[in-house]
């Protein structure tokens, strides 16, 4: 099934307080919680952004909540690397990329940008996966109302050095040589750039690897080990701690997944550092599959739209449900490295909302 022409409804404008370089260059994740915030995630940050809405698709009264104030990081250095968010029963969930980096040339002396073309690093940090609850427009630590209802903020159990769910990975057949050969992201390396949670199950997208074409999503289950500390909840009859779905997303990886209802929303684009084309698809009753899928392009899973194509910018990242122009449901999206003429004045940038 080929995609449609997409249809832009309008555009929203967000309003950073911080200099447009701080945020609206990296913009790589992005959810609403039920109050109306919206929550805006960068993969150069240690914190996450809060915007309010100001008037008629404008938000703004930017507020900044630094992660390391709400959980455990591995240090106060190293970026997360925020590469999905999503809102679910109280919580505010984010995940990191779980992935290495290749260093890029910057210097013109050859022997140097050899070197770093040569070298790859781990940023801890990268490796969190986590909630926090949010009340009143604000990340909390901790909450408990009169109804029993508590909350509390943790990550996924780390290691020393990285978390459980990596240290799974590294023994499944599909990933394990790409992890063990440490193949950074944008290599075709393991890189997390989805999140998207449906009744207690989270769902993770991968940018790489793409498996001779497929695309990999992640569905795995948690629950609380301790205060502050989340592990996995075993899924089906088996004890399995992970399922694995394989889609054909015609040879592009996942950088970030959304529900609408019973269906999921999933934008593609390439693995690599390339430029190309993205495309908005639809992976309908998504939530219904059981145990490991191989998902081709039929009646349940097609292309919605091919996303504006602008060499050099506007790489999208980011996707979140907007409603507008009597329309029940739009789709936002958010963009890295966005083009010159989406900026506004000082730390404005315009996002897209789109027909679906």
């Amino acid at each position: 099934m080929s995609s449609s022409p997409y249809f832009l409804l309008t555009r929203v404008l967000l309003h950073f307080a911080a200099k447009k370089e701080d945020i609206i260059g990296d913009i790589s994740a992005a959810a609403f919680s039920p109050d109306g915030h919206l929550w805006v995630g960068s993969d150069e940050m240690v914190g996450v952004e809060r915007l309010s809405p100001v008037g008629c698709y404008s938000y703004g009264e930017h507020q900044r909540f630094l992660l390391k104030d709400y959980i455990d990081l591995f240090n106060t250095d190293d970026e997360i690397d925020i590469e999905g968010m999503d809102f679910a029963d109280g919580y505010l969930w984010l995940t990191g990329s779980h992935s290495t980096k290749r260093k890029k040339p910057k210097k013109d002396d050859l022997e140097t940008n050899l070197e770093r073309l040569a070298t790859i690093t781990t940023d801890l940090n990268r490796f969190i996966l986590a909630r926090i609850p949010v009340i009143d427009g604000k990340l909390i630590h901790s909450y408990s109302s009169d109804d029993s209802n508590n909350l509390t903020a943790a990550c996924l159990q780390t290691t020393e050095e990285r978390n459980i769910l990596f240290e799974t990975l590294k023994e499944d057949r599909h990933l394990k040589p790409f992890i063990e050969a440490s193949i950074p992201s944008k290599d075709n390396g393991l890189d997390i750039e989805g999140l998207a949670i449906k009744d207690e199950r989270l769902f993770l997208g991968l940018r790489g690897p793409v498996l001779r074409g497929w695309a990999i999503i992640l569905e795995i289950e948690l629950t609380e080990a301790s205060s502050g500390v989340l592990t996995f909840k075993e899924i089906g009859d088996n004890g399995a701690k992970y399922k694995k779905h394989f889609l054909n997303l015609n040879g592009l990886g996942i950088r970030e997944l959304c529900w609408q209802n019973e269906d999921l929303l999933v934008l593609a684009g390439p693995t690599m550092s390339l430029e190309g084309e993205m495309q908005i698809f639809r992976w309908c009753n998504a939530a219904q599959s059981e145990g490991d899928t191989i998902q081709k392009q039929d009646d349940k899973l097609f292309p919605l739209f091919d996303l504006p194509f602008v060499i050099g910018s506007d790489h999208a990242e980011g996707l979140a449900l907007y409603s507008c122009w009597e329309q029940e449901d739009g789709l936002m999206v958010f963009y890295d490295s966005p083009d010159r003429r989406r900026l506004g004045n000082e730390g404005q940038i315009f996002v897209d909302v789109f027909r679906i």
